[in-house]
């Protein structure tokens, strides 16, 4: 089984749902997670599927009204992109409007790793 346009199209669905159980059923059981930001050179890297879960959790927590928007998404092979907008507003009331994109690599029909980049922009 391939992973498909419609496959990423419902992720961000899930996303925007604010779905987790959704969210994880297109995820690989040995999936990582590399965020935007972090002390690492990928960001902060979550590994293993409960990492994940809790991870992508975060962000509705940082971002409790986190949308992603216009996205477009690609796929070739194990490889894919998504494209996106994010809007949201942290806990200091500075609402967020930013560009970004996710590099995902595919195994057995699921995603193994997602790669999160992002544009970082001063109002």
């Amino acid at each position: 089984m391939s992973v498909t346009v419609e496959h990423l199209t419902g992720f961000a669905k899930a996303w925007n749902d604010h779905d987790i159980d959704a969210l994880m059923s297109y995820m690989h059981p040995d999936c990582a997670f590399e965020t935007w930001m972090g002390p690492l050179v990928c960001g902060t890297r979550f590994s293993g599927y409960e990492e994940v879960r809790k991870g992508f959790s975060k962000a509705w927590v940082d971002f409790p009204d986190a949308k992603w928007s216009h996205d477009k998404h690609f796929v070739s092979g194990e490889r894919g992109l998504s494209e996106w907008v994010f809007t949201g507003t942290p806990a200091n009331g500075v609402a967020v409007e930013v560009l970004g994109c996710d590099v995902f690599t595919f195994k057995d029909g699921k995603i193994l790793l997602k790669n999160s980049f992002r544009k970082n922009r001063v109002k």
